[in-house]
């Protein structure tokens, strides 16, 4: 598999639970521009291994690489960093906090100062006209 043309590769990755090998050696390659979709029934592995792409779960196998970068043992925050990132449509980590606090949480991870987070995260609600939504707690807005 060829690193210098993909944005986002995987080289044999292998997910063990146990004695279960529940991912077997899964190379993957997304180039710029590409929009790639693992398919498969459930329990196939593709759910882990895309966490294991972005650094929810550690791979006991393989290499994760984005431009060319090993990120396989970087964890998710600096992945995140490097553009990778996830979005579940399982029901938010944070539920029982606000939309602002939401925001805030993610914001506080960057390098950024107390002023600042505050005014990105006035011109983030504004711009998603979320802020009159804004202390409502996450748990009870629509999904959809």
């Amino acid at each position: 598999m060829e690193q210098m043309e993909s944005i986002i590769c995987t080289q044999d990755l292998v997910k063990v639970y146990g004695k279960k090998k529940v991912v077997k050696q899964v190379s993957i390659e997304v180039k710029q521009g590409e929009i790639v979709g693992l398919l498969g029934p459930n329990g196939a592995g593709k759910t882990t291994t895309f966490h294991m792409m972005i650094g929810l779960i550690k791979a006991n196998g393989g290499h994760v690489f984005i431009d060319e970068v090993d990120i396989t043992k970087m964890p998710m925050y600096k992945r995140a960093r490097m553009g990778i990132s996830y979005l579940s449509q399982e029901p938010s980590v944070f539920s029982k906090l606000t939309v602002k606090q939401n925001v805030m949480a993610i914001l506080e991870t960057q390098n950024y100062t107390k002023k600042e987070r505050q005014d990105i995260l006035k011109e983030a609600l504004e711009e998603l006209d979320l802020t009159k939504l804004s202390n409502q707690k996450a748990y009870s807005l629509s999904g959809g």
